[in-house]
């Protein structure tokens, strides 16, 4: 027994059935009751399909994000999705990549489903954050749903992002390392999204503030792997540094296994910062100083501005939300 068949026997439409499901005071309560009365009558309970028709809603929220084994990508996931079900929304989760290809292809699967609203958590999809860049699937989705960007700003009609401060993180614990004599201080990055960028951005400021430049053999782009880190580094016996700033907790603690496998003691002969705060700064020896960009707070914001847009209230949710971050200081900083 399906909604259909409910419709045929009680003489309506699907959608008078979806409003009785829903209560809606559009239906007359003769016809409520008639419709119930059948329902009871064929043991039928309603699905989220038939609670969505009556109000062109399906309480059903997408989430999108590039890797779910990705540290900070799976707390802000859990996270929302532990939120989205206290307002009584489902959520349909797809991890998308880094190929643009699949993750326009995952977009259009997601909007197919009717969601109310799209979530995307990552940097990755707010483009390179280059000046005007908009990445074209991302604001022709926000013409049919709200779109939520966390970790990223994109300027496009109908996106909401919340982010933090990357930029003034990285400049703060660059500029503390300069000052306190470091004369070579290595930016590791894993990849060019807008996070990336303004992470970059924040360290070769901080280098200017100083009256320097940062050199070019000190900007390193490597994958995210722990190991793969550490021997990248050992096999660069031609790159010196006395200080590391990373842009992810992973890169950092490859820093730190190079400086164990040198015999370096960390943080005298090497300062180290990572990025996130996540499980691993404490799961490494020394444990590890790192950036918190407050992703329980940036999903928090997300999820309120949701539901402000989605009972009718946008006019009112900034577009652009930006959050300090703070510096979580462990033992592999000296300041």
């Amino acid at each position: 027994m399906n909604i259909y068949d409910i419709a045929a026997l009680a003489g309506v439409s699907i959608a008078t059935v979806s409003r009785v499901v829903n209560d809606s005071p559009r239906v007359s309560e003769k016809t409520k009751q008639r419709v119930r009365e059948i329902m009871v009558e064929n043991d039928y309970t309603p699905n989220v399909f038939a609670r969505g028709l009556g109000l062109d809603s399906m309480k059903t929220i997408g989430i999108l994000c590039p890797d779910v084994s990705d540290a900070y990508m799976a707390a802000a996931v859990a996270h929302l999705e532990s939120r989205m079900h206290e307002y009584g929304y489902d959520c349909i989760l797809c991890c998308s990549g880094f190929e643009q290809s699949i993750r326009e292809k995952y977009v259009s699967l997601l909007l197919a489903k009717r969601i109310d609203a799209l979530i995307m958590v990552g940097s990755t999809y707010a483009g390179s954050g280059k000046k005007g860049e908009k990445p074209k699937y991302v604001c022709d989705a926000a013409k049919q749903v709200p779109v939520f960007l966390i970790n990223g700003y994109l300027d496009c009609e109908n996106v909401y992002c919340a982010y933090g401060d990357d930029y003034q993180a990285t400049f703060d614990v660059t500029s503390q390392m300069l000052k306190m004599g470091r004369k070579r201080v290595l930016f590791l990055c894993d990849s060019y999204s807008y996070s990336a960028a303004q992470k970059l951005r924040g360290y070769e400021s901080a280098w200017k503030a100083e009256g320097l430049t940062a050199p070019g053999d000190l900007k390193l782009y490597v994958k995210n792997r722990i190991h793969t880190v550490r021997d990248i580094l050992l096999e660069r016996r031609d790159l010196s540094f006395d200080g590391v700033v990373a842009t992810d907790d992973g890169l950092a603690v490859g820093a730190i296994k190079y400086a164990n496998a040198r015999g370096l003691a960390v943080p005298r002969d090497v300062c180290i910062t990572g990025f996130n705060n996540s499980t691993l700064s404490v799961c490494c020896e020394p444990e590890l100083s790192s950036i918190d960009n407050q992703v329980e707070n940036l999903c928090n914001i997300t999820v309120c501005n949701m539901m402000a847009v989605l009972h009718g209230e946008g006019a009112e949710v900034s577009r652009n939300t930006r959050v300090a971050c703070r510096l979580v200081k462990r033992n592999t900083t000296d300041f």
